[in-house]
């Protein structure tokens, strides 16, 4: 008997997504716009992400700028800023709105570098509990008498190779976030 892992590879790469998108919003020394990717800001009545309501551009290694379509809106996305307590410096002038990045202090990078290893170890367990999902099943089939215990071990090592596979790119994805902190 085949069994069909695809399911499994698409949660073992829904993960490496998730990491990836998780570690983005860990800011490192120089200005990211995608920091600002969780910030919600009202707006007419229902809240919405910045980048629905203004164009965010990098204006220098240490500074973000962000254009509204609608000026009247730069003091609620400077508020939405603020009260996401994300470290950032936040000034309304009449381009709109500005975001400086303080310079990190070693305190802060070690901080960081906790907080992106807690992120990957919260990958590593979704993926552990995925192959368990995966092993339990094909135990019961081989229970059932749909497959050999030969197989049932084949299967598990194939699945095996998955989680190494994804394991490594999880570990490399942590490696560069860790450098551009430290750096």
């Amino acid at each position: 008997m085949v069994y069909n892992f695809s399911e499994f590879k698409q949660k073992a790469k829904d993960v490496e997504e998730w990491l990836k998108k998780e570690l983005s919003t860990v800011r490192a020394g120089r200005a990211n716009p995608s920091i600002l990717d969780g910030v919600m800001v009202e707006s007419y009545g229902a809240m919405m992400p910045i980048n629905q309501l203004a164009n965010i551009v990098g204006e220098d290694a240490r500074s973000i700028r962000i254009t509204p379509w609608d000026m009247s809106q730069a003091k609620s996305i400077e508020k939405a800023i603020s009260v996401a307590n994300l470290g950032l410096s936040v000034m309304v002038d009449d381009k709109g709105v500005r975001v400086m990045f303080p310079e990190l202090t070693s305190e802060r990078r070690v901080a960081l570098v906790k907080v992106a290893k807690q992120k990957h170890e919260d990958a590593k367990v979704t993926l552990r509990m995925e192959r368990e999902k995966i092993w339990e099943e094909i135990q019961k089939k081989e229970k059932e008498g749909e497959m050999s215990e030969d197989e049932k071990f084949r299967l598990k090592n194939e699945m095996q190779k998955i989680v190494d596979e994804t394991t490594k790119k999880l570990e490399e994805v942590v490696e560069k976030k860790e450098k551009e902190i430290t750096a």
